[in-house]
C-alpha cells in the first residue's frame, strides 16, 4: 500500500516554512541550501483538506524532476539532487519519508508574484471573461466559448496570498511597478517560453496543458525555476482525446476534487468537509495518470 504523509516532522532539522502542501526545512550547518518535502496533503480553493491523497507528494516531486530536466535550457532552476544519499549526513535518520518526495535546493529569494500562463479559457480567467471581454489587462475576442484555445499564450501574474487567503488577478501594469519594467518583461517572456515548451511536447503525449502557475526566483542576482513545476497540483491537465471546447473538461488534475466540493454546501473556508474515498482514489488516479503520460513512469 502507498505511504501517505501528511506532516513532516525531523527534529534535526529547521522547520523554515510549512506551506498547503511542502514543508520547506533549513539545514544546520548549511546556509545556502533548503530541504524541499512534498507532502500528500492537497488543497482547494485555498483550503487544505484534512484528508490526503496518498503518493500525491511522490508524482508531484517525480513530474518536477522531469521538467526540471525537460526545461533546464531554458532557464537555470534550483535543483541540486534528489538522490536522498547525497543529502547532508544530518538528513539520513529520516530517508525512508525523504525518498522519491524530496529535493535539495538552492536558497532563493522568491518573487513576491504569481507567475501564470494560460492556453485556453478557463478557470477564474472564463468567469471574468463572462463578465467582460478586457480580462487581466488584455482585450479578448468576443464570443468565445469556454475552454476556447486562445489565440497566443498569455502571461497573467497575480498577487501572492497567504495561507488561507485568495490570489488575485493583478495586470501586467501593476506587476511592473511591483518588480520593475525590466524584470517584468524578463518574467512573462521566460514564462511563456517555458509554457510553449512544456505544452508542445504534453500534445505529444495526449495531454492539452490549459493553464499553469510557476514559480520564479532570484539567485545570485539571476531568476530561476523554483518550487514544483507543471505538476497536477499547478496546472490544468486534460486529455487530448476528450476535448470539446463549450464546456468543462475532464482533466488529470485537482479539477475533480473541486467540482465535488463544489457540489457540496460548503462556503470555501475552513474547516474543510472530510473527502469520500471515491473522491481521494479517483483524484489519486487522476494525478498518477498525469506522470505516467508525461514522464511515462508510475509509483
Amino acid at each position: 500500500m502507498m505511504k501517505t504523509i501528511i506532516t513532516t516532522d525531523f527534529p534535526e532539522l529547521i522547520l523554515k516554512h510549512r506551506g498547503k502542501v511542502r514543508d520547506m526545512y533549513e539545514i544546520p550547518g548549511y546556509d545556502d541550501i533548503l530541504l524541499m518535502v512534498a507532502t500528500d496533503r492537497i488543497s482547494a480553493y485555498d483550503v487544505v483538506m484534512d484528508d490526503a491523497i496518498p503518493g500525491k507528494g511522490e508524482i508531484l516531486t517525480q513530474l518536477s524532476l522531469f521538467w526540471f530536466n525537460l526545461l533546464g535550457d531554458i532557464v537555470e532552476n534550483h535543483l541540486i539532487t534528489a538522490d536522498v544519499e547525497k543529502y547532508p549526513e544530518i538528513c539520513r535518520p529520516y530517508a525512508d519519508e525523504l525518498q522519491g518526495r524530496s529535493i535539495l535546493v538552492k536558497k532563493t529569494r522568491p518573487l513576491t508574484i504569481e507567475c501564470i500562463v494560460r492556453g485556453y479559457i478557463s478557470g477564474s480567467f472564463w468567469s471574468a471573461y463572462q463578465e467582460g471581454t478586457v480580462v487581466c489587462g488584455f482585450q479578448l475576442s468576443t464570443g468565445m466559448k469556454e475552454s476556447d484555445k486562445l489565440p497566443q499564450p498569455l502571461f497573467t501574474p497575480s498577487t501572492k496570498a497567504e495561507l488561507g487567503t485568495h490570489d488575485e488577478n493583478i495586470s501586467i501594469e501593476t506587476m511592473e511597478k511591483i518588480v520593475g519594467t525590466e524584470k517584468a518583461r524578463k518574467i512573462a517572456e521566460i514564462c511563456i517560453a517555458l509554457y510553449r515548451r512544456a505544452a508542445d511536447y504534453a500534445l505529444t503525449k495526449g495531454i492539452i496543458i490549459a493553464d499553469t502557475k510557476f514559480e520564479l526566483g532570484e539567485y545570485n542576482g539571476e531568476l530561476i525555476l523554483i518550487d514544483e513545476v507543471l505538476t497536477p497540483d499547478s496546472s490544468r491537465f486534460w486529455p487530448v482525446d476528450k476535448y470539446v471546447p463549450g464546456q468543462s473538461q475532464p482533466s488529470f488534475d485537482k479539477q475533480y476534487l473541486r467540482d465535488y466540493l463544489s457540489s457540496l454546501d460548503w462556503d470555501k473556508t475552513p474547516p474543510p468537509p472530510p473527502l469520500p474515498e471515491e473522491i481521494i482514489e479517483k483524484t489519486q488516479i487522476r494525478y498518477g495518470e498525469a506522470l505516467k503520460r508525461l514522464a511515462e513512469k508510475s509509483l
